[in-house]
């Protein structure tokens, strides 16, 4: 069984083999980013991802760093809602982004986001379990699919990234809309999330990054 860089790496090979503006971004860019980070529990990543949502980097991570410190012992369901949620936002917590923390929590133990078996769902059932929870939506549940459990035929249509990258390397006059968007990744399966990957290249490329 191909590890997961393994996997990354054939879809890379399998893109550029069937798409020359792949392959030239795949030689600009380098090798794909993808499911490296699993190095956090899937309700850690959530919960990061919840800070981050809305926030400047800098304000998020400090955010997120104040919340962590609340968990001396480790961040867990059972560990966030034994925490007043005064003190959730004293950490700097939003009363919104408090409320999806608890209720990521919440439905973790009762068993509606699964976390242990997350990786078991297909990624249908993943963004379906996880858009229960309050603040989570799919473009959140397709970034954790992507990065977290290391999904590789993703393809994030709603995001203006891979939109924006779309356009720029493939020449086109307007910016693709999601709708239109979605066709045009079939071409990738079963290697969506890398060619989303190599989208939002695109756009760093284009800008000098």
């Amino acid at each position: 069984m191909r590890s997961p860089n393994e996997n990354v790496v054939a879809g890379e090979r399998a893109l550029g083999r069937r798409d020359p503006v792949m392959r030239g971004l795949i030689r600009q860019a380098g090798p794909a980013d993808l499911g490296r980070r699993r190095n956090r529990s899937h309700f850690a990543e959530l919960v990061r991802s919840i800070m981050y949502q809305q926030l400047a980097g800098r304000a998020a991570a400090a955010i997120h760093a104040r919340f962590l410190a609340l968990f001396g012992e480790g961040l867990s369901p059972e560990a966030v809602l034994a925490v007043p949620v005064k003190r959730l936002r004293d950490a700097g917590l939003s009363g919104a982004k408090a409320a999806s923390v608890r209720d990521l929590a919440a439905k973790s133990l009762d068993g509606t986001v699964p976390l242990r078996g997350l990786s078991r769902l297909s990624d249908d059932e993943v963004v379906e379990r996880l858009s229960m929870v309050r603040g989570i939506g799919p473009w959140t549940a397709e970034m954790f699919l992507m990065f977290q459990l290391a999904r590789l035929d993703v393809w994030p249509v709603g995001d203006y990234g891979v939109r924006n990258g779309y356009q720029i390397a493939y020449g086109l006059p307007s910016m693709p809309s999601a709708r239109e968007l979605t066709p045009l990744g079939e071409p990738f399966r079963p290697y969506r999330s890398i060619a989303a990957w190599y989208c939002w290249q695109a756009v760093h490329l284009a800008r000098g990054d």
